[in-house]
């Protein structure tokens, strides 16, 4: 099994990397595989609605993104990792998970999902609910941990002094590897959930 971790800090080895490393190691005594990729220091457009993606079945700007696309439709699990700023995540990671989301036709339900929000003080929960969102519409279960999945620090390496915050990386790592491996049974006995062809609907007449 393997989770695809996102870091969307800008900073190299930051305090977002401190909340991935603490999970990693989970991982790897669960015997899943991980793969690090750090999106928050690369130079990613938004999305510009083109639908290109649609015909191409992959995004028109060829960047990152696109690179992401076949390491996400292989993992069983994501994990969003961010910084806070400004009460929300970093713009680079924002753009990277809209354009990776709508591009990648591939069924991504039963993949796991997890965010991770990293803040001086405040704005944990606007972010950690706006990285949600990109799972919850997907069809994706979110993992949990014992409390919202913060932490705190803001100088380089502070994080490393947020114990119950180290410890919540470790119990989410924990529950998303019972959980991946849960889906994988139920996969194997069950299948996965039948799908309805889409039905949209329009407020304006």
């Amino acid at each position: 099994m393997k989770v695809l971790i996102l870091n969307g800090s800008p900073r190299v080895n930051g305090n977002t990397s401190l909340a991935i490393d603490e999970m990693v190691k989970i991982f790897a005594q669960e015997g899943i595989e991980t793969e690090v990729c750090q999106v928050g220091n690369k130079a990613v457009r938004g999305c510009v609605a083109c639908g290109s993606c649609a015909e191409k079945g992959k995004c028109v700007f060829d960047d990152v993104v696109n690179e992401l696309a076949p390491k996400f439709e292989e993992a069983d699990g994501l994990i969003a990792a961010s910084p806070v700023y400004y009460a929300s995540a970093n713009a680079t990671l924002v753009a990277c998970l809209d354009r990776l989301f709508f591009s990648t036709r591939f069924d991504k339900t039963m993949k796991v999902g997890a965010a991770v929000a990293v803040a001086r003080r405040g704005g944990c929960s606007a972010t950690f609910d706006e990285l949600n969102k990109y799972f919850t519409i997907s069809g994706m279960p979110v993992a949990s941990s014992q409390y919202w999945n913060i932490l705190h620090g803001r100088e380089k390496g502070e994080a490393a002094q947020d114990a119950e915050g180290l410890q919540t990386m470790r119990t989410l790592a924990r529950n998303m590897s019972f959980l991946m491996k849960s889906i994988a049974l139920g996969r194997e006995k069950y299948g996965i959930p039948e799908r309805e062809p889409w039905q949209p609907t329009h407020f304006i007449r």
